[in-house]
């Protein structure tokens, strides 16, 4: 708590704007000397690491105080190089706007090294439109507000207009009423492009052999399937139902919670044991069994 409090004192402590009289000379007779800045609180932090001398006063205190603050500003830069041309005063600002909003100086880390781009936002345009919509349109206190952003960062730096507000339309056409569930356990699926991720993973599933009423219905029980990827999740998992496990797809439209188990650490395990036992049993029993249970099982039915 103590490093967290001197990092935060030392970044709100810099102004660049600062201007500082050089020292008086003590003779008369004494040659002109430059003068040195005096230290900022940021200097005597314990964690303080010189920069080279190339890089400019004000750039080393802007990586200094992200790397206090816990953010890893080399990858901030690489991925946001805006950041190199953005004045450390924008910067506090956005800090000091996240925390009035209820974010933690602790929860910084992990949302800005997830979204650099957060730190060229601009408030007005960007930020509190977001937080308008959290408000507005997910019935969102400001108080849960930090929980929904630690949830799913992104948020932060999605258009309203283009991303969002398109992605809850289309979300509520599909049956999801519930602004709660959506915006605590699924808001990812507001960050997801319509064209290019829901449709086409709904239009996948029907390709299976789903009616689009069933396939929708399996989507709302589970709202994970519309994160999960064809080529790496769906394909190889239903691949293995059809052609090893030979099951019956009014199984898959009852249980999608098949496709969010690992194929080859739960999947194929549980079905080979139970195959080579002779045993049947359902998808759920199958895999949501704990490996005592499930063992238990397989020795009653033995």
């Amino acid at each position: 708590m103590a490093a967290a409090a001197a990092t935060m004192t030392a970044f709100h402590s810099y102004s660049p704007q600062q201007q500082h009289q050089p020292p008086q000379s003590q003779h008369p007779t004494d040659p002109p000397q430059l003068s040195k800045k005096p230290k900022t609180i940021l200097h005597k932090n314990p964690l303080y690491t010189p920069l080279p001398s190339k890089l400019s006063h004000q750039f080393k205190e802007k990586i200094l105080c992200l790397e206090l603050m816990g953010i890893d500003s080399g990858k901030a830069l690489s991925s946001n190089p805006l950041i190199h041309s953005t004045p450390l005063t924008s910067i506090h600002t956005i800090i000091t706007f996240l925390q009035s909003k209820g974010i933690y100086q602790k929860d910084l880390p992990r949302i800005i090294g997830m979204c650099p781009n957060i730190l060229t936002s601009n408030i007005t345009t960007d930020l509190i439109p977001v937080f308008n919509f959290l408000s507005k349109d997910l019935n969102i206190p400001d108080q849960d507000f930090r929980k929904v952003i630690n949830k799913c960062p992104r948020l932060l730096v999605s258009s309203v207009k283009d991303q969002l507000k398109p992605a809850l339309f289309y979300l509520k056409r599909l049956g999801f009423h519930d602004m709660g569930q959506l915006a605590y356990q699924d808001c990812v699926l507001l960050v997801s492009n319509v064209e290019k991720t829901l449709i086409p993973k709904l239009d996948y599933l029907i390709s299976l052999g789903f009616s689009k009423p069933e396939a929708v219905e399996m989507v709302l029980r589970c709202p994970g399937l519309f994160t999960f990827s064809v080529d790496k999740n769906f394909k190889p998992k239903f691949e293995y139902f059809e052609r090893e496990m030979k099951r019956d797809l009014n199984e898959l439209k009852s249980f999608p919670q098949f496709f969010a188990f690992s194929l080859e650490k739960r999947i194929k395990p549980r079905h080979l044991q139970a195959l080579e036992c002779g045993v049947e049993v359902s998808l759920p029993v199958l895999l949501k069994s704990t490996d005592e249970e499930f063992a238990e099982l397989l020795r009653e039915c033995d």
